[in-house]
Formats: C-alpha cells, structure tokens, sequence
C-alpha cells in the first residue's frame, strides 16, 4: 500500500469540530457574538463587488466630504468616493492581510517551536536565541521596519511583503508556546516508542506532535488575526502599508481625514468603528476557543 504523505497524515490526524465545541462557543454570549460578527464579517467583505453601492475607487470632486445621506449612508471623503462601498471594499482589504499573516506566522511558528524542542540540544539553544532577539524587538516596530526596507511587492493585488512583514513579528510568540507544549509531549512513552519503532523525525513531529498543539494553534491563529489587521491598519496609516487608492480602513484614517475630522467626523468614526468591531469580535471568539481547548482556563473563572 503506498504511503499517504506527510500533509496528508497531519489533516487526517487533526482535531475536527465536534458538536460540544461549537454548543461551548454558542452558550457564551460574548464568544457568540464573536462568531457573528466574524462570519457577517467575511460574508459582507467578500461579497463587496456585489453589494456595494458605487465603485469604491470612483471620486466625484462635486460631492466631497458630503454628510451621510440616503445617497451615501456614511458620506464621501475628501475626493468625493462613497465611505460605504470603500468600508465594504477595505474589510476585503483586512481579513485578506490578518488571515494570511496570522496563518502563515503561526503556521512557521508552530513547526519551529515544534522541531526546536524536538530537537535539543544546539539546535535548541540556536533557535531560542534568534526567537527571543525576535521578541525583543516590539511586534509594530518590527514590521514598520520590514515593510520601510522591503518596498512593495504586489501579487493578484496584495502586497506579499507587507503580509512578509506582519507575519514574521508572529512567528517567535507562536513558536514558544508551541515549544513548550512540545518539550512535554517530547517526553511522552509514545514519542519514545515511535523513535524506537524507527519513524522519521518528519513523520514523528507531523503526525504524533503537532496534532496535539493543535488547540493553542488555533487559539494563537485567531488572537493574532485581529493583532495582524491592526498592524496592517497602522502601517496603512503611516503610509507604508496599502497604498492609495486600494481601499484600506487604516488608510481611510490618514491623510485628509486627519485634517477633516473636526468638520466632518463620520470620515473617521465609520472606519474607526469597523477596526473595534473586527478586533473586538477576534478577542472575544478567541476567548472563546481558550476556554474550549484549556478547561483549566475555564476552570478559573
């Protein structure tokens, strides 16, 4: 029989949603609502281009800065383009950016923590060195840094050197929680028995180890969604992260906005508020998938 693949052992391995996880999440209002607004979230967001009410990237110089009307339901900034359609156009913007850093940083934080304390030894020492410089430096400051060196580098329309740039920030923290969950299961008899049976080291950290990190990578993924948005929001800000006239909420707050505000608020309110819902909503989902995957945590409260 031929051998399935390393990928294929780890998805057939992996936790699968079960009916008390979802009923757990449901029965917390805060993780429920977490849950909606995620999901209206992504819903709304992707289906911009269908839903939108003008184009987001179309100005109309005669109607800038208009107050919210039943022609714009949020008004039009400084260059007269409708703040709805760039709001819906700029979750797009947002979930793409934070779920792509968040997973590719966790998912290379896992596997680092994992074979870093698979390993021992040197290997160990080298890699928790190079984590913890990582660490030193604060997660902003890093990818501003990144991002101001890189340039752009603009793929399908996104930059994979700002989504570089955000993601690496990630990697050291999900790699020590992963590494000290896996210092444990390192020591387990199974582990033992799986050298001794003469398993490789790939198939003995893909398919015996990283299933069982499984719940605090799923928990970091989510956590750092909502951390990598904001990241991309800043940067956004600042001028190094999405560039005009891509539709970013971080974007929507700089620049003329800025100056506007005092005499016309709902320029900055409504993208503002659409950052607090979709951090808001991550946390609180977040929360949710700790208590579920740590009874402990449950446990305390």
């Amino acid at each position: 029989m031929r051998k399935s693949s390393a990928a294929t052992e780890l998805w057939t391995t992996l936790p699968k949603p079960r009916g008390p996880v979802m009923k757990h999440i449901l029965g917390q209002p805060l993780g429920a609502l977490g849950l909606v607004l995620i999901v209206l979230g992504f819903v709304v967001a992707f289906a911009a281009p269908w839903i939108a009410p003008y184009d987001p990237l179309a100005t109309d110089y005669g109607n800038a800065i208009a107050p919210p009307s039943f022609a714009h339901w949020m008004g039009t900034d400084s260059f007269g383009r409708d703040l709805l359609s760039r709001i819906l156009f700029g979750g797009r913007t947002a979930f793409l950016i934070g779920v792509s850093a968040s997973f590719i940083g966790c998912t290379i934080g896992l596997f680092v923590g994992i074979t870093s304390a698979y390993a021992g030894g040197w290997v160990d020492a080298i890699v928790e060195r190079f984590m913890e410089i990582l660490l030193a430096i604060p997660i902003t400051v890093l990818a501003l840094v990144l991002v101001s060196s890189l340039g752009r580098n603009m793929v399908y329309g996104v930059d994979l050197n700002l989504v570089f740039a955000i993601a690496l920030p990630i990697i050291p923290k999900m790699a020590r929680v992963a590494r000290s969950q896996a210092l444990t299961i390192r020591n387990l008899s199974y582990i033992d028995a799986a050298v001794t049976l003469g398993f490789s080291d790939l198939r003995i950290i893909v398919r015996h180890m990283a299933p069982n990190i499984f719940g605090p990578y799923i928990v970091m993924l989510t956590a750092f969604i909502s951390q990598a948005i904001l990241i991309e929001a800043s940067l956004s800000y600042l001028g190094l992260g999405v560039a005009e006239p891509t539709p970013s909420w971080g974007l929507m707050l700089a620049g003329n906005a800025f100056n506007t505000s005092m005499t016309a608020p709902w320029i900055v309110i409504y993208p503002g508020l659409a950052i607090a819902l979709v951090v808001f909503a991550f946390s609180m989902f977040g929360d949710a998938l700790r208590d579920v995957f740590d009874p402990k945590a449950r446990a305390d409260r």
